[in-house]
């Protein structure tokens, strides 16, 4: 079970503080976005294999686009409105 800090913003993973993601974001297309940075991150490994460093940047990117796109990096959600919160979400997506 993940902790999360009194006021929502961050979880607690090993003693570690991370931003949470944004909790506006609608499970389906939170489910989603989660897809594509799994796939990112699957990506990096098989990339780092075999040894293709072009290959391994634009999975990173792809993780950072979608970490951007869950509110965990970038702008924090909380200091966004609605409709940018909206538009961060939508953008990743796409």
């Amino acid at each position: 079970m993940t902790e999360h800090t009194p006021d929502g913003r961050y979880i607690i993973v090993n003693g570690r503080r991370w931003r949470a993601t944004d909790p506006d974001i609608p499970e389906s297309a939170a489910a989603q976005l989660r897809a594509l940075l799994m796939k990112a991150r699957r990506d990096i490994a098989a990339a780092h294999r075999a040894q293709d460093p072009a290959a391994e940047e634009d999975a990173r990117a792809r993780v950072h686009a979608a970490k951007v796109a869950l509110g965990e990096r970038g702008t924090p959600w909380w200091g966004q409105s609605a409709a940018e919160r909206r538009q961060r979400w939508e953008h990743g997506l796409t």
